[in-house]
């Protein structure tokens, strides 16, 4: 496995727009198989994965519903498994 931080190459899968993550990243990022995960893309050449329980993890409570908004995103998520 690289250093932390060393420079990984992932591969392409041209017919699928697929990409193959290098395990070392796909570990730093704490990513698992099966995660749901957000792709964005932030300029020319970079694309951003995030794991989508983080995200409602970080807005949480942005939204005055008192907190029933991310009780139900999590319960429908755990129907998922």
């Amino acid at each position: 496995m690289p250093a932390p931080g060393a420079q990984q190459v992932a591969r392409e899968s041209p017919s699928k727009h697929q990409i193959t993550i290098p395990m070392g990243a796909f570990s730093e990022a704490g990513l698992r198989e099966g995660d749901v995960v957000q792709v964005k893309a932030e300029g020319r050449g970079r694309v951003v994965i995030a794991r989508v329980d983080d995200l409602v993890d970080e807005y949480a409570g942005c939204l005055s519903t008192g907190g029933q908004l991310g009780r139900t995103v999590r319960g429908l998520r755990q129907e998922w498994d």
